[in-house]
Parts: structure tokens; sequence; C-alpha cells
């Protein structure tokens, strides 16, 4: 490959990644080095299924990265091999899953990240990683939201059943 194409090929990398960093509510940088093929499977998929992408990329890329997404911050987070966990929708999915995973395997380690477009060192991730996920939230959620209607469900069941209580009478 001609070294313009080569060049042209890692700055579109670099676009891609730094509008990654620019659109996600949350970017965990971790180092996985070590995680067996079958851990890595695991904790691929178990993002996969919370709708987060994990990407090992170059240091490199990643610093320009972050340069041209305007988190210059982050930088001191990419040294040794670096992933990157990116989620679109859930800021605390990727947290709270990397967190559980690192706590189990000592091989993952939690570099820093991006938390709503803020810099985030690891004591802010472990902050996050004990939110309740997005899902959790929308469940809790609707457990309040049923609660009233239960309470009048059973008081016009109780009604109903004094009233035929009195009828047999």
């Amino acid at each position: 490959m001609p070294k313009k194409e080569v060049i042209d090929a890692k700055a579109k990398k670099v676009d891609e990644i730094a509008k990654d960093f620019e659109e996600a509510v949350s970017a965990i940088v971790v180092d996985s080095r070590g995680l067996t093929v079958a851990q890595d499977t695991e904790l691929r998929k178990e993002l996969r299924d919370s709708g987060v992408k994990l990407m090992v990329i170059k240091n490199k890329i990643l610093e320009r990265a972050a340069d041209q997404s305007g988190h210059d911050d982050l930088k001191s987070v990419f040294n040794g091999p670096s992933a990157v966990a990116f989620s679109h929708e859930d800021a605390v999915a990727p947290a709270k899953i990397l967190k559980k995973f690192a706590d189990e395997n000592d091989a993952l380690v939690i570099k820093g990240g991006i938390i709503e477009g803020e810099v985030a060192g690891i004591e802010k991730i472990n902050e996050f990683a004990t939110l309740p996920s997005h899902e959790e939230l929308l469940a809790t959620l609707a457990n309040i939201l049923q609660a009233p209607v239960r309470n009048v469900a059973y008081a016009v069941k109780a009604v109903a059943d004094s009233k035929s209580e009195e009828d047999a009478e």
C-alpha cells in the first residue's frame, strides 16, 4: 500500500475514534493484556449485550483522536496496550461491567476514561459503577408508578369482598 494511502487510512481512523469520543456518553480505557481468549470473549459479549463496543486501538491513534475531540487530559492513560469501551446510550453500563470484570480478573486494569463529556479517573469510574443501570432505573420507575394503581386495586377488591360478605349474611 502506498504511503499516502496508509496516512489517509490512519487519518480516517483518527476521525472515527474522535467522533466516538465526542458522541459517546462514556468511553472507558482499559488494559486487557493477560486476559485469556475465553475471558476476552466473555467480556466482549457482556459489553455487546449492553450496547457497548470494545475496541483495541493503537495509542498514537487514541492520542490524536483525544486531541481532535478536545480530551487532551485523557492522553496520559494511553500507555501500554489500550482498549476503549464506547457506550452511546448508557453512561453507567461500561463502568459497571468493566469494574465487575476487573474485580474478578486481575488481568483487566481500568486506566481512565470519559463520562458524560468529562475526563474521569479511576475513582469516578468506580463511583459510576455503583450506580444503577438505565434498565434498573426504568424498572424502579415502573414499580413506583405501579404502586398507586396496585393500592387502588387492593382497595376496590377489599370493598367488593366486604360487600359480598354483607350480601351473604
